[in-house]
């Protein structure tokens, strides 16, 4: 256990009630923040002041606390999910912070998630997204093949693995300038392009997923690696360019 004492801090927090109206920054101070809390713990204690205070909470998603399920999107000093690698906003402990610090946090800034409120945005886009093509169809009538009968090179099925690590948490898409979502659609469509199971719908899943892509408004890929690096699972550009790959072979065959 850490033995640094509390945390005074300054938040500079984005407060807007909905995507239709202004949003602005608003200034709260907070005292004695256990450096052994997290981040989403913190922002559980300003709420509990503001409630005491006779004011209106923070609005912000969060759901399991324990880096899975990708809610928790937030931009912390000018970085997705703040200022460490490899986690989630719900992973970040106050110890990355200075006592007497100004935090500036931010909602996902993307056209294609608009903001329900204050930090919670809507990321919708994503599950129409993979609704498109995020599937495999599987005939069950009769004698099905136990799935250990399928033999995957170990390469392929590590590669596949790697790719479903993500968790569709946005962060991809927020430090992107472009606000590109080509990572998460590149994982999703790898983690099915590498294994037999998912080949027999290959080159139709990738045609109406980065279609998709397209209509819910999310940028183009420009190549400058921002999204590999904030990803809090760490998923490869690589994915970008398999998707790419299957793209072009789906558009080829299709005349």
């Amino acid at each position: 256990m850490s033995t640094q004492k509390g945390l005074n801090l300054t938040l500079k927090i984005w407060r807007q009630k909905n995507n239709k109206t202004k949003g602005q920054f608003e200034t709260y101070q907070i005292a004695e923040v256990s450096p052994d809390s997290s981040f989403l713990e913190m922002m559980d204690m300003l709420n509990e002041q503001l409630i005491n205070d006779g004011k209106d909470t923070v609005a912000f998603d969060h759901d399991c606390r324990e880096g899975i399920c990708g809610s928790c999107a937030m931009y912390i000093n000018g970085r997705p999910h703040g200022p460490d690698t490899g986690i989630t906003t719900c992973q970040l402990h106050m110890r990355h912070f200075k006592n007497g610090e100004t935090i500036t946090i931010e909602p996902w800034r993307s056209a294609a998630f608009p903001v329900i409120k204050d930090l919670a945005v809507d990321r919708s886009s994503f599950d129409r997204v993979m609704a498109a093509g995020g599937f495999i169809s599987v005939n069950t009538s009769g004698n099905t093949l136990d799935a250990n009968a399928i033999l995957v090179p170990k390469e392929d099925a590590d590669h596949a693995m790697d790719a479903a690590a993500c968790i569709g948490c946005g962060a991809c898409v927020a430090t992107c300038k472009n606000g590109s979502a080509m990572l998460f659609v590149g994982a999703k469509v790898s983690q099915y392009a590498l294994l037999p199971q998912g080949r027999v719908e290959a080159k139709r899943r990738v045609l109406n997923m980065v279609k998709a892509m397209d209509e819910e408004g999310f940028g183009n890929c420009s190549n400058t690696g921002a999204c590999e690096v904030e990803c809090p699972k760490g998923i490869s550009l690589e994915v970008i360019a398999r998707m790419n790959r299957e793209f072009f072979v789906a558009n080829a065959d299709r005349g």
